[in-house]
Formats: C-alpha cells, structure tokens, sequence
C-alpha cells in the first residue's frame, strides 16, 4: 500500500479509537490516538493546577513531552516518559479536556505531533478535526456519530466506576458535544467528503467492516 493518510473524526465515545487501532491492524499502519494527546496534556495542566482559563504559556508546553506506543494491540501513552495510559481515561480528565482542548495553543502543540508523525509513513488517526483541520487532504475521511445515551452506557463501562452514574456521563458527553461543536478553533463537523457511520445500532465488527469496506473499494 501507497502511503496514506485515514481520518477518523466524530463524537465523544462512538468507538473512534478502536476502529483506528483495529484498522492499524488490518492494514499494518501506524496509529495515533489525537485524543490521547489532549487527556494527557490536560492530565498534567491538571496535576500543576493550571486552570483552563490561563494562558498556557510556551514555556510550560516545553514542559510537556509525549509520546505514544501501538503494538499488537497494546495502546500506551507517556507523558514525560510515566506511562499514563490508564489515567488519562479517568474521570477528571475527561470531565475537563474540552475546556483545555478548545485553547489554540494547545491544539497548535497537538497538531505539530500529529503532522510529524505522518511526515514519512501512512497513518490512521482518531479524533475530532483530523479530516477538516489536521489533515484535511487525508485518502480516506470517517465521521462516527451515535445516540447520547448508548454512548454514555459505553464511556460508564469504560470508566468501571459504579459511583458515576449514566445519567451523569450522558448530561457530560451533551456538554461536551456542544462545546466540541461550538468552539472558535477547529469545531467538531463532517467534513464534506467524509462518510458518516452511526454506531448507535452497530456492533464494533459492523462498523469496522463498514470502515475496511470503504477503505478497500476505493
């Protein structure tokens, strides 16, 4: 395979990142969680209590180093080289990265990891711009979108925490929707020639063969 670039974009918990990792695998292509990037920064804004209303200045971004592994199957992201994957996924952080994800800066450091990676080798990346903003002259362009509730049933057994409640997680991820949608940088949209799947009704297996299927017809 020619060396390319496939985007998977759309709303919080609609299984963007196991459809990129499962399409990674398929395909034997390196895989970047853009997500991952923005939970790990805002996990560490949040460690040095560093509130989403300050200006993140350069010379706390220089602070920030991260990195991320996929290998057979095994996702794992490092911030200044402790392995943070778990944590990133915790309740706090997802609470919060919208907040700190909308700041041009910050998405301006996420976006320079992104490009780089993809400078010599094909990508499948996940998340919420990469077909309109990151990459917008991506080969291939995915938009996952899905009913409030089944993904907040999803995110709750994610999190495997029985004192956050669905009912909760569900009024979030509608906060979250339409602060994605809503901000100034780079709102979340379909990118006019992306090809929208709703998971809503679909197991993961369905959606993947509806991804591979695109992606091997064209």
């Amino acid at each position: 395979m020619n060396k390319v670039i496939i985007a998977i974009d759309g709303q919080a918990s609609t299984g963007k990142s196991t459809q990129a990792k499962k399409i990674a695998d398929n395909l034997s292509i390196n895989y970047r969680d853009s997500g991952a990037y923005y939970r790990a920064i805002t996990l560490y804004l949040l460690n040095t209590n560093i509130n989403y209303d300050f200006k993140i200045s350069q010379e706390i971004l220089d602070q920030i180093s991260i990195s991320q592994e996929y290998k057979k199957g095994n996702f794992r992201i490092f911030l200044n080289d402790d392995d943070v994957t778990n944590k990133v996924r915790g309740h706090m952080v997802s609470l919060s990265v919208s907040n700190y994800a909308k700041k041009p800066e910050i998405r301006k450091f996420v976006f320079d990891q992104l490009r780089k990676s993809a400078e010599s080798k094909s990508l499948v990346v996940d998340g919420r711009d990469i077909g309109t903003v990151v990459f917008p002259e991506a080969n291939f362009k995915f938009f996952l979108t899905g009913k409030p509730r089944i993904r907040a049933e999803r995110r709750h057994k994610q999190i495997d925490d029985d004192s956050v409640k669905v009912d909760i997680i569900e009024q979030e991820i509608n906060i979250r929707d339409k602060t994605d949608s809503t901000r100034e940088i780079a709102p979340l949209r379909k990118a006019d020639d992306a090809f929208k799947i709703d998971v809503s009704d679909l197991t993961i297996d369905e959606v993947f063969n509806k991804i591979l299927q695109k992606i091997k017809s064209d």
